[in-house]
This record gives structure tokens, sequence and C-alpha cells, in this order.
């Protein structure tokens, strides 16, 4: 069993975060601002009409759309600034990927139909209920069902989609895929672009309406 102490190492840092972006602890939420550290192991969800871009130590960067759901489900450190393990969960919601500083195989991305291990890469991914879709933008990565299909992405747009249809798994590769996370990026400054840990500099993205009582209108 992990120590206290242990379990709250500190994994990265919240560098834009447009409205709802909250941290879940059992049935608790708590709302993430700008600069917030990151903990191994926690839980984060972003609401309707928000986004995030976190920057884990060795300079990943995950940016999430609305609706997003994120587990960091392990980290273990070479040093400082590079990682020997990690892992991450993207359950549901639009997410974009990019490498940091630690060696490919360090990585572990997974949704809840795949399986994904980088080199050197910025991947666009989509977690729907009973779709996952993986579009390489730069890099290489493998993709692989949990029954163990695999299929290796190398050139721009390449795309990986993994559906679940009456309990059959089924991956097929396209490049002619026109989603992208791209989609998210217009009205959230910041959210596409990419920072190091050591120099982040973070970003606020204001509420649609300046509300006093903290309640977010829609659109």
């Amino acid at each position: 069993m992990a120590s206290p102490v242990h379990a709250q190492t500190r994994v990265g840092e919240a560098a834009v975060i447009k409205n709802e972006v909250v941290r879940v602890a059992a049935s608790a939420t708590t709302q993430i601002n700008v600069g917030d550290s990151l903990l191994r192991d926690e839980v984060v969800r972003t609401g309707l009409d928000s986004a995030a871009r976190l920057v884990m130590a060795d300079s990943t960067n995950l940016s999430l759309g609305p609706n997003a759901t994120i587990t960091l489900d392990r980290t273990v450190f070479d040093d400082e600034h590079h990682y020997r393990d990690v892992a991450v969960k993207l359950t549901s919601g639009a997410f974009r990927f990019v490498t940091g500083n630690s060696q490919k195989a360090a990585y572990k991305i997974t949704t809840p139909l795949a399986t994904i291990g980088v080199r050197g890469t910025i991947l666009d991914i989509l977690s729907q209920r009973g779709k996952s879709t993986i579009k390489l933008q730069e890099g290489a990565a493998t993709v692989c069902t949990v029954t163990f299909q695999c299929i290796e992405l190398t050139q721009p747009g390449d795309t990986a989609v993994i559906t679940s249809t009456g309990g059959k798994i089924t991956i097929v590769k396209a490049n002619n895929v026109l989603w992208s996370f791209a989609s998210n990026c217009g009205g959230t400054p910041g959210l596409c672009s990419t920072s190091q840990y050591a120099d982040a500099s973070p970003a606020v993205i204001p509420s649609v309406e300046d509300d006093p009582t903290g309640m977010l209108c829609g659109r």
C-alpha cells in the first residue's frame, strides 16, 4: 500500500483551464485552477464548454476537450523530469497527446477499447461509448485492441478506428477521417500549444459570463 506522501506525488500542473475542470476524489469534486499541481492516481474531468491543457513533469502536453475524463493512472520517475513508466487512461471525450522527454517505451495510453504505444508522437484521440478513434498527427504509434489486434500508424492522418458491437471488437485503419482535436482549439487560446514543464506559461480562460455566483450559463 502506498504511503500518503508517495500517493501525493506531483506529476504535472494545469497550464490552460477553461470553465469547469475538476479533480474527482471519491464522490467529491474540486475545481482545478491554472498552476495547480496534478497528482498521481487522480481523475480529471472537464465540463460542458470546458477545456484544459495539462503539462506533465516530463513536458508531455495533454489537452482535453469538453466532457472529457482522464485518469493519471501510473507514474514512476527516473528523475525529476523523466518517467520510467507513465500510464494515462482516456475514459471519454476528445484529447491531444504530445509526448515529452521520457523514453517512448515509458508511455502507455489506454481507452476502454485500445492500448496505444508511441514513438515520438502527437496523437488526437476520441473516446466514445463503443468506439475509439486514434489519429496520428506526427511521429508513429501502435494501436492495439483489448483482444490484441494491432495496427501501425506511420503517416500523418493515419487513423485507427476501434468499435465494439454486440461484444465483438473490430479495428480498421483509415486515412480519410475528417475529425481531429483541432476542432476544439479555436475557442480556447493555448489549448493546442505546447510548453515545457519547467517554464510553462499558464493561461486561464474566463467563463462565458462573469457570473459572481460561480454558475456557468450555457450558450
